[in-house]
């Protein structure tokens, strides 16, 4: 195995890629309990159509699909049971750019990490037990679809997006899983699922020699595929709504603001880039920011959830809040953006915050486990030197990126309570 050294944090990362193209990456501790075991594909609800032996589109929603019926074995055990039993935990999750399969406990390594590699490459799909699984995920749309924040980013996704992937579900809708048949799966099984398009990641208390040998005796004899051509859309500049109001049922007020920045005004590499970007977000709306000292002391902002999203062609910035002043909370925002302050200072503190949570990040397994995930989906390898990086980041580089900042394509949500018998008056 080649090792990787994490510069600045003192542990070795090993690497291994099978001859088939499948990626191994593990990182054992001694003085840990828990082993933390991810199987992976570069697959998720991204893909709305490919090229294989023809052009294909599938419903919304295959990829989450999919991810459930995996857990379906033809003996009738079920994976979480297995797990229960050993003393371990199994999860899964599918993202806009990745599916992944997960278990997590302290004791039956090898075991378990057979059995999750074995169910997770034994696809067993029936008309029946497909059309059973239909119903339980139309009622998890549902109740997603009822939780009022999961509601606004939703909305403000449709707003912003005409045809980027990221405007939809990564659920599907209710009308687009009852299109999904045992066909549609196997498809985007063989089509994805490809030791090419995957990778093992195990942080933890393990010992590495057996971990790889587990994985050459299950994976080893797999041939590496082709991959499908993914079908790319050019989504445009423009957003979909500048603007629009909308009522629920709901007490407090909610605005979601988000801005579409297009990654070719940015000359930076990708690591870096989304480093500065972070930055920005963060020396703007950040816990710490004067933005925050300014919406607590006049108490208009009840919570505050920011983040930047990367897909294909642009960066997207989201921020969603409960607040009741709307108006007042949406002139704060774009005062924040008109009148755009950074210091040496704010740069140089976030900085040292960001250094402090790379230390943090290596003691936990779990921690690690999230970050290498990241790296490995975002940029397709780990960065071991990612501390260093930000140590250099300086006060030119972030002043430049911000002129190159494209900020006029922006769309604005506002989810006010619908009226009652006992209105209350929001400002309008």
């Amino acid at each position: 195995m080649k090792t990787i050294e994490l510069v600045g944090l003192e542990k070795t990362l090993y690497h291994e890629t099978l001859k088939n193209g499948l990626e191994i990456y593990l990182l054992p501790y001694e003085d840990k309990t828990n082993y933390y075991i991810s199987y992976a594909t570069r697959y998720g609800s991204d893909v709305l159509s490919f090229k294989d032996s023809g052009e294909y589109t599938p419903p919304l929603g295959v990829a989450h699909y999919l991810e459930h019926k995996l857990f379906e074995e033809p003996s009738g055990e079920d994976p979480f049971t297995f797990f229960a039993n050993s003393g371990s935990d199994g999860n899964a999750s599918t993202s806009y750019d990745n599916t992944q399969y997960i278990c997590m406990g302290s004791k039956n390594f090898k075991e378990n990490l057979e059995y999750l590699l074995r169910f997770v490459n034994n696809p067993y799909f029936t008309d029946e037990n497909v059309e059973k699984e239909k119903g339980i995920i139309a009622e998890e749309i549902k109740m997603y679809n009822d939780q009022p924040d999961y509601k606004l980013e939703m909305k403000l996704r449709e707003n912003l997006y005409h045809i980027s992937p990221r405007r939809y579900d990564i659920a599907g809708s209710i009308d687009e899983i009852k299109r999904i048949t045992k066909e549609d799966l196997y498809k985007c099984y063989e089509a994805f699922y490809k030791p090419n398009n995957m990778f093992v990641l195990i942080t933890g208390k393990f010992d590495p020699e057996e971990a790889l040998k587990v994985i050459k005796d299950q994976l080893d004899h797999k041939i590496e595929d082709e991959l499908p051509t993914i079908i790319k859309v050019k989504e445009p500049k423009s957003v979909v709504k500048e603007e629009e109001t909308i009522k629920e049922t709901i007490e407090i007020p909610k605005i979601g603001y988000g801005i579409k920045v297009p990654k070719s005004t940015i000359p930076l590499e990708e690591v870096e880039r989304n480093l500065y970007m972070n930055m920005f977000s963060t020396i703007l709306f950040g816990a710490s920011s004067e933005f925050r000292e300014r919406v607590r002391e006049s108490k208009v902002l009840n919570d505050l959830y920011i983040d930047w999203e990367e897909e294909e062609n642009y960066y997207t910035f989201y921020l969603l809040a409960s607040t009741t002043s709307p108006e007042e909370l949406l002139e704060e925002i774009e005062y924040e953006f008109s009148h755009i302050s950074i210091t040496e200072n704010s740069l140089e503190r976030i900085k040292k915050v960001w250094i402090a949570n790379e230390i943090k990040m290596i003691d936990s397994p779990e921690k690690a486990q999230s970050y290498l995930f990241d790296d490995l989906i975002t940029y397709k390898k780990p960065i071991p030197n990612r501390m260093e990086i930000i140590k250099k980041m300086d006060i030119k580089t972030l002043e430049k990126l911000v002129k190159e900042i494209d900020l006029s394509h922006r769309s604005i949500l506002k989810m006010l309570p619908k009226k009652s018998k006992k209105e209350r008056n929001y400002d309008s």
